[in-house]
């Protein structure tokens, strides 16, 4: 048995891993949301949203690649994994997402081919967005000069791309190694962390979705979930997926403080409450 089935759930509620189904539309996304379809729709260029570990950004990378459909945006999501990308990597991935079937090896013959497939995206009456999660791993100012570069390409009153970058607070920083780009930023959000009521009506909404028909958390223990998470989403899914896993090894119906506490005690996110320590409660 798992802990799905002791909790009738029909799947894990509370998986990091992106799921558009489990997405919580907070006002704060919804703004942040409404803020980059503007600078879409508009082809401003380049927008930017930032925020610490943990506070959504790639969540709302896919939420937002999921909202632009295919018949009005030739759109793309690139995620980086490392910050040894290069610029050649860069252009050569972006040809591709455009639909450049074999990008060349020199950089001048591969510039127009991109500026090709720009103009027959906006011939067709559609908007090329890009995206681009991680982005505060791009640490070169070559790279930077080459966003500048591709966001030049342009037709008479419009531009050709708009670039969308999601990544940690440093990348403000990386943007100054091009200041010219920097001043480009037309659009910029930050998300930050949930308040308490947001939390719990986030915990509540993984629940739902997940098949929960009982609300296994009580206020005051998302009340301590949101304390020690410090209303950071993976935070509050790591937290919350661990006691549920307790509790279900411990075959307890009832969520209470004391799991919160050991499952944060385990996972080293805070101090277990002064007094007395727990005992072992590791088998029921």
């Amino acid at each position: 048995m798992s802990y799905e089935q002791f909790y009738q759930l029909r799947e894990q509620p509370f998986s990091n891993t992106p799921d558009p189904r489990f997405y919580f539309d907070i006002p704060q996304h919804t703004e942040v949301v409404a803020r980059l379809m503007h600078a879409i729709n508009a082809m401003k260029g380049l927008a930017v949203v930032v925020g610490d570990v943990g506070t959504g950004k790639t969540t709302l990378a896919r939420q937002m690649l999921e909202r632009l459909d295919d018949d009005q945006y030739a759109s793309a999501l690139l995620v980086i994994v490392h910050s040894s990308v290069t610029p050649e990597w860069l252009l050569r991935k972006i040809a591709m997402q455009l639909g450049v079937d074999a990008p060349a090896e020199e950089k001048v013959t591969l510039l127009s081919q991109i500026y090709q497939g720009l103009l027959q995206i906006h011939q067709g009456e559609r908007k090329a967005v890009v995206l681009v999660d991680e982005a505060n791993m791009l640490k070169q100012k070559e790279i930077m000069e080459e966003f500048r570069g591709l966001l030049n390409l342009e037709v008479p009153k419009a531009k050709l791309i708009t670039f969308i970058l999601f990544g940690l607070p440093e990348l403000d920083e990386n943007l100054t190694m091009d200041l010219p780009l920097a001043q480009r930023v037309a659009v910029k959000c930050r998300l930050t962390s949930f308040t308490p009521e947001i939390t719990k009506a986030y915990i509540r909404h993984r629940l739902k979705v997940a098949g929960s028909t009982k609300e296994l958390f009580d206020q005051e223990v998302m009340d301590r979930i949101h304390v020690y998470s410090g209303g950071i989403p993976r935070l509050i899914n790591t937290i919350c997926d661990n006691v549920l896993l307790e509790g279900f090894l411990l075959r307890r119906d009832r969520l209470d403080l004391e799991l919160v506490e050991d499952v944060v005690s385990d996972l080293g996110l805070g101090a277990v409450n002064a007094g007395s320590p727990h005992p072992s409660r590791r088998h029921p």
